[in-house]
């Protein structure tokens, strides 16, 4: 392996001034003046995109159980807000592994992005960089890791890991040699998830030229002409950049995505990688307790609490759900947590009940759909608002203070 950067020495990365990148009122989209929820990009990406990658992004697996309960699992808990405090100076600054973030929340890694928004991947990690958040790259990206953490000074990157030596050596070297400092091993794919409704919406991957597909690209000309096309003009056909050793186009006829061997990979396997990986490593995808023990006795630095968004095993608990049992086991590990997060509101819900940091993935791609850059940075500032206005409305004027003690769970 190369020279490695300093962060990988486990020095703080200068960071510079906390700033949200301004859009100017003549170059913003008219459209983001509907937006006024992260919940209303996903209503209006669905008429930007062609039904099956519309689909693909917002589907979950077999009957959606998950997918649901992500996002009812905060209805079982209510706050219990304080009042006649000074709150009047608020902060949602964050310290997560050494770094100061300007807000406990970053983009979660989806492996869509650049197929639902024109350049997705790098405008994820450019938005991320300039909001001083962190960005996870995902390995099934169409965007090379290095073209993005050259863009992206505070992006990390997921790997799907197969269970063989050979391969795991060389993607942490590869990601070593790209300057990331953090890897993220995905523990919760070993198999693909039946998500029947890519059937049904005629995704596949790669997707396959037939005439259906073709009217449906013709049926969404602000996709086609903003995306599809515009990509085709400056980088050509798309592939898949960071999975094994096949660069699998993502339009074909004939081509096979490559299925490694990832119901081979086990805690042997992340020992291994322990070893060679000198950054900070987080396995993302637990819901059990026990394995959180068992990642802290591995040297893990953190885990992230999720069940994929609801796309892979369907009836798993809702991450919000899990996330006490987590944190009781997690000893001094840091523990993060995805899916279903959508308001300022299930921020603080995740944090009051445990986790360091959040990461939110659909509702940054929709944005990325409906109206590119300024669509992202728009949604950043909604979310931060939201954070910031309910923050005073709680009566803490910093996230420090915000604890179970604000919480009642609501369930009957």
């Amino acid at each position: 392996m190369s020279s490695l950067p300093p962060a990988l020495a486990n020095e703080p990365l200068p960071l510079p001034a906390p700033s949200v990148p301004a859009v100017p009122a003549a170059r913003a989209p008219r459209i983001l003046g509907r937006m006024l929820a992260l919940d209303d990009f996903e209503p209006e990406a669905a008429r930007v995109l062609p039904r099956p990658i519309f689909g693909y992004a917002s589907g979950g697996s077999e009957t959606n159980a998950s997918l649901r309960s992500n996002r009812t699992a905060f209805d079982d808990y209510a706050f219990m807000p304080r009042v006649m405090v000074d709150v009047s100076v608020r902060s949602q600054r964050r310290e997560l592994f050494g770094q100061s973030y300007d807000s406990p929340f970053g983009f979660a890694p989806m492996g869509g992005t650049s197929m639902a928004g024109f350049d997705g991947d790098r405008v994820l990690a450019r938005v991320a960089a300039a909001s001083n958040i962190p960005m996870i790259l995902s390995g099934a990206s169409l965007t090379r890791l290095e073209d993005v953490k050259k863009v992206g000074r505070t992006a990390w990157f997921q790997g799907y890991i197969p269970g063989e030596e050979k391969a795991i050596r060389a993607l942490v070297e590869r990601v070593g040699n790209a300057g990331y400092d953090t890897l993220v091993v995905t523990a919760d794919v070993p198999v693909a998830a039946n998500r029947e409704n890519n059937v049904r919406n005629g995704y596949s991957a790669p997707l396959r030229p037939t005439a259906a597909l073709a009217w449906q690209g013709l049926t969404h000309p602000r996709w086609l002409f903003g995306t599809a096309i515009r990509t085709l003009v400056h980088y050509g056909m798309p592939h898949t950049e960071n999975m094994g050793s096949v660069r699998l186009p993502l339009v074909s006829r004939a081509g096979v995505r490559e299925r490694a061997r990832r119901d081979r990979f086990d805690w042997q396997h992340l020992a291994l990688i322990r070893s060679i990986w000198p950054g900070r490593l987080v396995v993302k995808g637990l819901l059990a307790g026990e394995d959180a023990h068992i990642a802290a006795e591995s040297g893990v630095d953190g885990v992230i609490v999720s069940n994929h968004g609801g796309r892979q095993l369907d009836g798993a608990i809702a991450p919000l759900r899990a996330l006490p049992g987590v944190v009781a086991s997690a000893g001094s590990m840091t523990v993060m947590m995805d899916s279903g997060i959508r308001r300022g509101t299930d921020v603080l819900k995740a944090i009051a009940l445990g986790a360091r940091f959040v990461f939110i993935g659909r509702p940054f791609l929709f944005a990325n759909a409906v109206a590119g850059e300024a669509g992202v940075v728009h949604a950043v500032k909604l979310l931060r608002e939201e954070i910031d206005r309910d923050l005073a409305l709680l009566g803490t004027p910093s996230l420090d203070a915000v604890g179970p003690q604000l919480l009642r769970e609501t369930r009957a």
